[in-house]
């Protein structure tokens, strides 16, 4: 039993089968040693000092636990498991308590990390639930530095340095592993009941049971010390998962955000906010921890990045969300006229709703036209349950998808919607651009080099900085990062060099060199490779892939309708290179008169990032491009006997429509975009199309979607 002023301490102490000391649970290896004793705080007397090894799962120690304990995997084979060991505690403890005549006591562990980062998580995957008394404990460290503030600071504090701060002199040979920690934590304890002390414990630290969901609003101020980063989440995780992820530490109330793309899918990352930046320390040590099978990565992030995923300023979803403590389900695929009736009706009466009608949300585009998605409210896990399993049942004539879903998801998919124009348009003005004379390498020449293996943080000044005295023979634009699909650093990166001779010295002096905690290799490639890669293509040592679909014509990009603006001036948009921003598939047969070709750059672009030597190239894989759009016949003849005279733009756009029934014909696109203004009849040369479908497409004369 415990209490909040309790008249006893338990002193408990810990070690796993692998990092000791200040790494204590980072390496995720399990609890082999558990010594505890009872401490009569009114009467400072203690009980029997008991020592229990825990058979672990994987009884293959490591050299730092051998060397330390002195331990051996024949000692811990004949030991019970964690479970038997933490009945055997209970029972003890409150034998003991019994023994001292006393009824509650607190656990007091030097430090957090056997509570926060190695029972509570170990438990936790084990499927076992740990008694109430681990979820409220005193750290003896915090305790020593009120009691005596003189002392080193907490963070570099031991019981060590405590006893020889004190003057206990007491030697640690002498006993065995455990025990001696134990009596020495003791004997501090008992300095700090002295009357000269005379040190009270009243504020233990706490552990949170469960995760708690709730609404950010984006007017919150979130300290940027409290927030990470996890990337590599299994896509169909839920908060709880994440919050089970991190067990033994407190995440703020409605601290976790699931990420989504542009598709409004998840991508695997989420946004977590700790309540304090010690909380948030402790989850940075759970760096490729693993959830399931799959290893977890952690990193700092920042307030705003968490606001931006997490804040809402809706006014419907904040009184949506208002309902604490309730399970969140996304539906995704409704008929565009379902009704509040129809999705009552689909979820039955064994998944009451929160509220019933109150207790959905449908997602809708600024104009009131439906998405298809919902948001559902359940008041328990069981009926969240039997939600799920009617995961692609039909209602209407459509299959509906059933996830679990977060208060930031929600948040996420509104502003989402909420934001995104009807039609997004081409910025303006558009500047033509004749390109300049650096190209990417085409030929055979292995003038070119090749950086496997970066870390994914790294940028093009680690780059720089890692071919050292190398930078100098860097051609102008010639570092090229290659994103994955996601648009995430894939740890490749291609360089151009001045020479084949440059590259193979950069090759052999780089090879397997450090770039941050990560040794990158290095080789020497052609520009014809690079170019392979950079299309899409694979090389490895089977040889060269080609892209997945090298089309004879590429088509040009769509707007993202969520990308931030960025001004290009236009006397520096000459510098750029447009081959490298978006690479022609196909050689187009030269010829004396062929009229030059011209790339249009929108003043208003996505970001680039720029140094001084280099930029990225943003090949096809690559996220937010300087837009780019082929010009139209009549301007590319002008621009081949004008002077650089800026092209005033047509009126127009492109439009990319995704998620279209496979069914749907031209007409049901026509009578989706009924009203809308026609194209000028030059944009027909901008795709292909048969004769049919353009007598069908310039026949009403009254608008034209490309």
């Amino acid at each position: 039993m415990t209490a909040s002023h309790s008249d006893s301490l338990v002193v408990l102490f810990g070690a796993t089968a692998g990092a000791y000391g200040a790494k204590l649970g980072s390496d995720e290896r399990e609890l082999i040693l558990l010594v505890w004793q009872v401490v009569d705080l009114q009467n400072k007397k203690v009980g029997t000092l008991h020592k229990s090894l825990v058979k672990a799962d994987n009884l293959d120690l490591s050299d730092q636990c051998r060397e330390v304990s002195g331990l051996t995997p024949e000692g811990l084979g004949k030991a019970e498991p964690l479970d038997r060991v933490l009945q055997q505690f209970s029972q003890l403890v409150s034998s003991d308590l019994k023994v001292l005549g006393r009824s509650s006591y607190t656990l007091c562990s030097d430090g957090q990390l056997l509570i926060r980062q190695v029972l509570h998580p170990e438990t936790s995957k084990k499927n076992f639930v740990l008694s109430d008394c681990f979820y409220s404990f005193y750290d003896l460290r915090k305790e020593f530095h009120t009691c005596y503030p003189s002392s080193a600071a907490v963070k570099d504090q031991t019981i060590k340095t405590m006893a020889e701060y004190l003057g206990l002199g007491t030697d640690e040979a002498e006993e065995d592993f455990g025990v001696w920690q134990v009596k020495t934590m003791v004997a501090i304890i008992f300095s700090m009941l002295s009357e000269g002390c005379n040190h009270v414990f009243t504020e233990p630290e706490t552990v949170k049971h469960k995760y708690e969901t709730g609404p950010c609003s984006k007017s919150e101020t979130v300290d940027n010390e409290t927030v990470i980063r996890a990337r590599g989440l299994p896509w169909q995780s839920s908060d709880q998962d994440i919050a089970r992820f991190f067990k033994g530490l407190n995440i703020a109330k409605g601290g976790v955000a699931l990420c989504l793309n542009s598709q409004g899918r998840r991508n695997g990352e989420a946004l977590v906010r700790f309540v304090n930046s010690e909380q948030r320390d402790l989850a940075l040590e759970r760096h490729k921890h693993h959830m399931g099978s799959r290893y977890i990565e952690v990193y700092k992030a920042t307030g705003e990045e968490f606001l931006k995923i997490a804040g809402g300023t809706s006014n419907e979803v904040a009184q949506f969300l208002s309902k604490e403590n309730q399970v969140i389900i996304r539906m995704r695929g409704l008929p565009f006229t379902a009704t509040q009736e129809d999705v009552l009706g689909f979820l039955g009466p064994e998944c009451p709703v929160t509220g019933g009608k109150e207790g959905l949300l449908f997602v809708k585009y600024p104009d009131g036209r439906p998405t298809g998605d919902a948001f559902v409210l359940f008041s328990c896990e069981e009926y969240a349950q039997n939600a799920l399993k009617k995961h692609k049942e039909i209602l209407g004539k459509r299959y509906i998808e059933l996830f679990r879903s977060t208060a930031a998801e929600v948040q996420q998919v509104l502003n989402r919607y909420m934001s995104t124009p009807l039609i997004p348009t081409l910025p303006t003005p558009i500047i033509p651009v004749i390109p300049p004379p650096y190209t990417i390498a085409t030929g055979s020449v292995r003038d070119c080099v090749r950086l496997r293996g970066l870390p994914y943080t790294a940028g093009i000044d680690d780059i720089l900085e890692f071919m050292g005295d190398a930078t100098g023979d860097i051609k102008p634009h010639g570092v090229h990062m290659v994103l994955n699909q996601q648009g995430r650093p894939s740890g490749d990166a291609f360089i151009q060099m001045k020479s084949a001779d440059k590259a193979f010295m950069v090759a052999q002096k780089c090879h397997k060199k450090m770039m941050k905690d990560r040794y990158v290799e290095v080789f020497q490639c052609s520009g014809e490779e690079m170019n392979f890669v950079l299309m899409g293509g694979t090389l490895n040592r089977s040889g060269l892939s080609p892209p997945p679909c090298k089309l004879p014509c590429l088509s040009p990009p769509a707007y993202a309708a969520f990308q931030t603006a960025a001004v290009i001036p236009a006397e520096a948009a000459a510098l750029y290179q447009p081959q490298a921003l978006l690479p022609s598939t196909r050689t187009p047969q030269a010829s004396a008169a062929a009229p030059p070709t011209v790339t249009y750059y929108p003043a208003q672009a996505a970001q680039l990032y720029m140094n001084y030597t280099a930029y990225y190239p943003s090949p096809p894989v690559s996220p937010t491009t300087v837009g780019y759009i082929a010009a139209p016949p009549g301007a590319v003849a002008a621009a081949a006997t004008a002077t650089h005279t800026p092209i005033l733009p047509q009126p127009g756009a492109l439009v990319r429509m995704q998620g279209l029934p496979y069914n749907t014909g031209m007409k049901e696109i026509l009578s989706f975009f009924q009203g809308y203004q026609y194209a000028p009849d030059d944009y027909n040369g901008l795709i292909q199309l048969s004769d049919q479908a353009r007598s069908v497409l310039q026949a009403p004369k009254e608008w034209v979607c490309l």
